[in-house]
């Protein structure tokens, strides 16, 4: 076997031909190397390369052999125990086995490193660790790619072998429990080292101000300055530093810490983050001309605006209200400094850091104070972390000395430098991005004048839900605006070309029409024309009513003006003259400098409230709903108030004959109406419209009732008027009736009431029951009547006959009772017909007296005829008048009556009377 460094290999030609001669092609040639020959071919020069590849060719059989197990090589040749010790370890493990592997662990590693598997594992290794086998081979690797040393540093089991036996020894003598830090094999190597490299180390173990860890860590930064598996952080180093297996390691961190800190201040190393790194001397020269490089304060706060609102936030200049899409521009201040430009009447972001002059100030007081002033702002107060001042001019006075001292001339070692450095930056600018970060996701925040509690965890959405409660609680009239337009330029484009304004809302007949916006912004309009002010649709839109405390977006306040315009309360004009409808949607959605040439002027106009508020009175009056604009509605109303006023003069000459109600309702409704129709203007009559809306109300239901009373009940009010007239002869008998007794009084009431509208149809039962009995009535006393007349006149015909009458003097006679029947047939009043049949018994008695007296006048002349009876005078005998009491309550009573009517009715015989009892 023959083991050879790569560079010998080239001559092994030479000796594998003369072996193969000698041997005559018998012999095996072995070839080793502790180099991969892959990677050393990738070293070498072409021509190199080519030769090496042809002689690998003479080499049938290609074995891999490697340095994995080197550990078992060192365990082997070097760390194997006696018997008698290994009872003792295996002990130690057991009782400190879990301590141990705990004590070992790292952060941040790119790799696994093995931990002790149990006792015999730990007794293979010890005093060293399973992990310093692979690193320490990492260590090698990475220290000769870099160059410190030289390239002539072997990797293999033979350079391994030879430090681990150096830092072995160093621990010889000590007692179990000990453990080899990373430090002890730096002697191994110090002699293959750069002389840049080992200066920098030996000047730091003669410097007064350092202390003897302070160059182990030196050391041990050294060692993994260039193995990127292992971040030089403190826990690592601590692990790294290890050198009892019992160690206090949270005592060894502060030891670290405060050498890491005087190891810094010397420039010995460089910080990154919490990472710290080896600085060679070149290196060191250059960190100390970044150390002296002078930034301020403005720098500071551009650096933190920038990576705050524009690494961060993505360089957000505006937030998004998803209530009504609206954007709300934010101007941004970065320890009171302004980042970026400033956009008049914008919101405010300010964000205070640990850097700002007088910070320990802003207590939750001052920031509660300050958030509230300018109307309301966003004011962020990031925690107090050292790692961002730290960090933070780092990355400042690096970029300021990589930009003015990188002129193109340096050497490559320097370029090489500024390179790492300018890397190492773009990587601390990333840390301070994610710093910044975690800072503003658990700041403070303050917003109008209340200190926020916000629940998101990433920047962005806290700022967002910030910029929310800064809007909502600021923008007081934004909520005017109950209804957005999803597309509000079509919309407005609708309202311009509609005829039919009420089906775009303008009269804000419906929710959609956002009332309270559409006033404030008339109230607006009133005010400026008031004042004479001049109204730029421009200064409108973006200015008013996009700031506080509006914040309405844009289109949203053009499609209400919009509304204004269609409802006509406003002209807009552009160069002198108002703009055609027609051209009208153009020049409103064209944003920009077209909105800075148009003014809005006001019209004399009703208000839309006024009109919409008529045109639903109308409804309510006249049943009948109006056009939606002003003049024709103000044409609509006036028609119809003229049409009740020629009713009312009609009804009002009816109600003047005193047959007909409703005389002092007229009175009222002709004075109103005419006092409406005195108003020529659209304005002046719409106000006073609805300034009589009691007034119009009352007289609607009292007109519609006196319609409807004249146009249709006034017949059945003439027949009520008759029937009641003609049933007032027999009201006595009428009341007396169980069935018709309450109707001449319901019928007398309904006469006699001042609004009978609602009564008359009541008329017709009212009429057609008492009609009946009242007919009843009068044909049963008629009936009885006719009879007692009929028996007078049959018996004046008997006595005129046996008187001797001729036919003219009985004709004459009963002339008078035939005339009383005929006439009792159209008598209408019981009273009239029971006094017929009184006068009937007074007719007979007259008829009778002349006859006698025409027969005594014939007598007298000679002319009576002869054996005729003369007739006998009549006494008529009524026996009431013999009653002398109200009652016949004894004998002696009916025997005085019966006396006093006999002795009357004896005389009458005696006198040769005929009697008649009546």
């Amino acid at each position: 076997f023959i083991g050879t460094d790569t560079h010998l290999m080239l001559n092994l030609q030479t000796i594998t031909e003369e072996l193969g001669t000698i041997c005559k092609g018998r012999a095996w040639v072995v070839v080793t190397s502790q180099e991969d020959i892959d990677a050393v071919l990738g070293e070498m020069p072409g021509t190199r390369a080519n030769d090496f590849s042809k002689i690998q060719g003479r080499f049938r059989a290609r074995l891999s052999l490697s340095s994995a197990n080197v550990d078992e090589v060192i365990q082997e040749r070097l760390l194997a125990k006696r018997e008698n010790v290994r009872a003792g370890l295996e002990s130690e493990y057991a009782k400190q086995g879990d301590i141990i592997n705990n004590q070992l662990s790292f952060r941040e590693v790119g790799t696994t490193f093995p931990q002790f598997t149990d006792a015999d594992d730990f007794v293979r290794n010890y005093p060293f660790a399973p992990y310093q086998f692979k690193l320490l081979q990492k260590i090698f690797e990475s220290i000769r790619k870099a160059g410190a040393t030289g390239l002539h540093l072997a990797q293999g089991e033979r350079s391994l072998l030879d430090a681990f036996q150096h830092a072995g020894q160093s621990v010889a003598n000590m007692e179990v429990g000990v453990l080899v830090p990373l430090y002890r094999f730096y002697p191994s190597i110090e002699s293959f080292l750069d002389t840049g490299v080992k200066r920098t180390i030996d000047h730091a173990k003669k410097n007064d101000s350092l202390a003897d860890f302070d160059t182990q860590l030196l050391e041990v930064l050294f060692l993994i300055r260039y193995v990127d598996e292992v971040k030089g952080n403190v826990d690592n180093l601590a692990t790294l530093c290890l050198d009892q297996i019992d160690a206090d390691k949270l005592a060894l961190r502060r030891i670290i810490e405060a050498s890491l800190q005087r190891l810094e201040r010397q420039t010995l190393i460089s910080r990154s983050g919490d990472t710290y790194f080896f600085l060679t001397s070149e290196e060191r020269d250059i960190n100390r001309e970044i150390k002296n490089v002078a930034i301020g304060s403005a720098e500071e706060a551009k650096l933190l605006g920038e990576l705050v609102f524009d690494d961060l936030l993505k360089g957000q200049r505006k937030h998004r209200y998803q209530v009504n899409k609206k954007d709300f521009s934010f101007n941004r201040l970065c320890d009171l400094h302004p980042v970026g430009n400033r956009v008049e009447g914008a919101l405010v972001v300010s964000i205070l850091t640990p850097l700002l002059d007088g910070y320990d100030d802003y207590q939750d007081g001052k920031c509660v104070l300050d958030s509230g002033q300018d109307g309301g702002q966003v004011l962020i107060r990031l925690r107090d972390d050292e790692n961002l001042e730290r960090e933070l001019r780092a990355y400042l006075r690096t970029e300021k000395y990589i930009r003015t001292k990188d002129d193109g001339t340096m050497p490559p070692a320097t370029k090489r430098i500024h390179r790492d450095l300018a890397e190492e930056n773009r990587i601390r600018r990333e840390r301070l991005t994610e710093l910044l970060g975690e800072m503003l996701a658990d700041a403070s925040y303050f917003v109008a004048g209340q200190r926020l509690t916000v629940a998101s965890s990433t920047p962005q959405s806290a700022l967002d839900e910030a910029m929310k409660y800064l809007i909502e609680n600021t923008f007081a009239k934004m909520g005017y605006l109950k209804t957005l337009c999803d597309e509000p330029v079509k919309e407005i484009q609708a309202v311009l070309s509609s005829d039919d304004i009420a089906q775009h809302n303008l009269g804000m007949d419906l929710p959609e029409g956002n009332p309270r916006a559409i006033e404030d912004m008339r109230d607006y309009i009133e005010l400026c024309t008031k004042t004479s002010r001049q109204m730029v649709l421009f200064d409108m839109v973006t200015g008013r009513y996009a700031n506080r405390p509006y914040g309405w977006p844009a289109f949203e306040v053009v499609l209400l003006l919009s509304k204004l315009y269609m409802s006509g309360e406003v002209k807009l004009v552009s160069g002198g003259a108002a703009i055609p409808k027609d051209k009208l949607y153009e020049a409103l959605t064209t944003q920009g400098r077209r909105w800075r040439g148009i003014t809005v002027v006001q019209r004399a106009r009703a208000k839309p409230e006024e009109v919409k508020q008529a045109r639903e009175l109308g409804r309510e009056v006249f049943a009948e709903m109006g056009p939606v604009g002003e003049d024709a509605l103000f044409e609509f109303l006036k028609d119809k108030l003229e049409s009740w006023r020629d009713k009312l003069n009609h009804y009002r000459a009816l109600a003047g004959t005193g047959s007909y109600p409703g005389g002092e309702d007229i009175a009222r409704g002709r004075s109103l109406v005419n006092g409406l129709l005195s108003s020529d203007a659209s304005k002046a009559f719409l106000a006073r419209f609805n300034e009589r809306r009691a007034d119009l109300l009352d007289l609607s239901d009292a007109f519609h009732e006196l319609k409807h009373f004249y146009e249709h009940q006034r017949p059945m009010w003439d027949r009520l008027q008759a029937a009641s007239t003609r049933f007032m002869l027999n009201r006595m008998e009428l009341d007396r009736d169980d069935v018709a007794g309450p109707a001449p009084l319901r019928m007398s009431e309904i006469l006699a009431s001042a609004h009978p509208y609602k009564l008359v149809k009541e008329a017709e039962g009212l009429i057609q029951t008492v009609g009946e009995v009242n007919d009843a009535m009068l044909s049963t006393r008629r009936a009885k009547a006719l009879d007692s007349i009929g028996m007078n006149l049959k018996a004046l015909s008997k006595d005129i006959v046996a008187a001797g009458a001729d036919n003219e003097l009985t004709s004459v006679l009963q002339a008078p009772l035939e005339k009383l029947i005929k006439q009792i047939a159209d008598y209408d009043s019981l009273a009239h017909i029971s006094q017929a049949e009184t006068e009937a018994a007074r007719l007979r008695d007259e008829a009778l007296t002349k006859a006698e007296q025409s027969l005594a006048k014939k007598a007298e002349e000679g002319k009576a005829v002869e054996d005729k009876p003369v007739f006998k005078p009549r006494r008529v005998v009524s026996p009431v008048k013999f009653v002398q009491a109200t009652y016949l309550e004894t004998q002696a009573d009916v025997d005085e009556f019966l006396a006093d009517l006999r002795a009357e009715l004896a005389d009458a015989l005696s006198n040769n009377e005929r009697i008649e009892i009546r």
